[in-house]
Formats: C-alpha cells, structure tokens, sequence
C-alpha cells in the first residue's frame, strides 16, 4: 500500500488591527477581509465613529505585535502619518505608511516593516485592501537589505530609549 502524500496546512499569522475614528470604517473592511483569508486578527478598537486618540490604538497594537502576540500590525487613520510616527516610538517596530502595493511590497521585501499604516482619508478602500494584501504576502527579502535594518535596531537612533530606562 502506498501512502498518500501528506498535505501541511500552514496558519496565517495573527494580524493586530488598531484604527482611530477616521479610519475605524476602513478597519471594519479589512478585518472582513483578513477573516475570509483565514487571518486571526486581535482588534484594538476604536469600533465607532467617536473621537478617539490615535496613540491610544498605535500603542497597543505596537505591543502586540512587539511582544509577538500578532505576527504583523495594520494602523489606520485619516492621513497614517500620526499613526506611524506613534508605533515607531516602539524601537521593535518598523511601521511602514503606504498608499499604494508598490510602497507596501517594498516596506516588507526591503525593509521588513511589521506593521503598515493606511490613511483612511487619502486611500480608496479598494486600494487599501490590495495594500494590505502586498504587504501580509510579501516577504523581506534579506540580503543586502539585512544589515540596514539590523541598524535600525541597534544604532544611535535608539540611544535616547537606551538612556531613559
């Protein structure tokens, strides 16, 4: 009798998700599509359209995907720019902001960016859901890119969080 060939499902990462109110509808499309794909996804809120403050998700969603709890993050806000500048105060994390599948390909294959940042306000969601897209299949490509981004990790960029502790 010949054994039949032995399939290996591999899970799809856990995806940390954290939006303020302007990006909390687009959150709510992505989260939908990231679970049809079979994602885990933790959800940080906000889940309405009250003013929030953007930090408050950044955070959270940088400490899960820095404690590795979720493999990759995804941040929305009305531009993504207050978004990404607050999960990369977290020196484990590499926040990528794109708009477009080019820029999220290249945050991953290059910089090997963790957690992507959208702007609700300047992304058409159908866009932002190919961005998302490129970014979680896209894989850092190492290399020559590799030792950039180990500076990223021990350069003097973090000698400020070094000397606070």
């Amino acid at each position: 009798m010949i054994d039949a060939p032995r399939t290996t499902i591999v899970p799809q990462p856990t995806i940390a998700l954290g939006a303020d109110h302007a990006g909390y509808p687009l959150k709510a499309r992505i989260q939908a599509l990231l679970e049809a794909e079979g994602y885990a996804v933790l959800d940080f809120g906000t889940n309405g359209s009250e003013r929030v403050d953007y930090p408050d998700f950044a955070v959270k969603v940088a400490e899960a995907v820095g404690d590795g709890a979720a493999r990759f993050g995804v941040l929305i806000c009305g531009t993504g720019i207050g978004m990404s500048i607050a999960a990369n105060r977290d020196p484990r994390i590499r926040c990528a902001l794109a708009h477009d599948a080019t820029a999220a390909r290249l945050g991953r294959a290059h910089n090997d960016a963790n957690i992507l940042a959208l702007g609700a306000r300047n992304t058409g969601e159908d866009e932002a859901l190919d961005v998302v897209h490129a970014f979680l299949t896209t894989d850092f490509e190492g290399g020559r890119h590799a030792p950039r981004v180990t500076k990223l990790g021990v350069s003097k960029l973090n000698k400020h969080q070094t000397e606070r502790a």
